[in-house]
């Protein structure tokens, strides 16, 4: 007679998508300790990452926000639009006050910090799949405020959380040293439409030129990257 346990669980199906091989390599490895869960496959930018949507039918999706491409949260909104209710976990190394909410406008339903992912990444992964919402406990508290304050405020000061998703994007190309040509052609937008980013980001980051920007950019993206 069979016992309940010679039955195999029907594993829920996971997608990873970060540019990085280690850091696939090891979620992959806290994820696959869990009977119930599986990496059913990998992805290191956006265009592979709908690839494998479509091919692997994966159940979820945990991805980062900087990618080769496409920025994360562009992936989200096409993921979204092609499958609404598929669910997205963002794991990312960038500072959660400046990111969460952009993500979660996006369409994802979490955002986790790299730093925390050894210990709470599967907590996070299990409430995603039953719908729910994941950020750390400092963020919804923030959330919480902000929505009921509703006044800016609540913000912890950085002027870059009022940057829109496509200026936080053109940013942060800005950090990594490409130009606005290079922008252009990594975003599919016009010159023209880049440097009218450019200029609303100077605006609301109260700089005083272009040069300004982009030294601003460098040293929040280094600054982000190392910590």
């Amino acid at each position: 007679m069979l016992q309940q346990s010679d039955f195999k669980l029907d594993k829920t199906r996971i997608l990873v998508v970060d540019d990085h091989p280690v850091v696939r390599l090891g979620l992959a490895y806290l994820i696959n300790q869990n009977e119930d869960l599986l990496v059913c496959g990998e992805a290191d930018s956006a265009h592979k990452a709908l690839d494998a949507i479509e091919k692997l039918c994966p159940d979820m999706a945990i991805v980062d926000v900087c990618l080769k491409g496409q920025s994360g949260i562009g992936l989200i909104k096409n993921i979204k639009g092609r499958y609404p209710e598929f669910p997205i976990l963002v794991l990312s190394i960038h500072d959660e006050n400046v990111y969460a909410e952009h993500v979660l406008r996006a369409g994802a339903k979490g955002y986790i910090m790299k730093n925390d992912a050894s210990s709470n990444i599967i907590h996070a992964i299990r409430k995603v799949l039953n719908g729910e919402i994941y950020v750390s406990e400092k963020m919804t508290s923030k959330i919480l405020n902000k929505f009921i304050n509703e006044h800016p405020s609540c913000s912890s000061g950085s002027p870059i959380e009022f940057l829109s998703d496509r200026e936080l994007e053109v940013f942060h190309l800005l950090g990594q040293g490409y130009g606005t040509r290079q922008i252009a052609e990594e975003l599919y937008l016009s010159i023209k439409t880049v440097e009218t980013y450019r200029g609303h980001i100077k605006n609301k980051l109260n700089l005083k030129n272009a040069s300004e920007l982009v030294k601003y950019a460098i040293k929040w993206v280094q600054r982000e990257t190392i910590s």
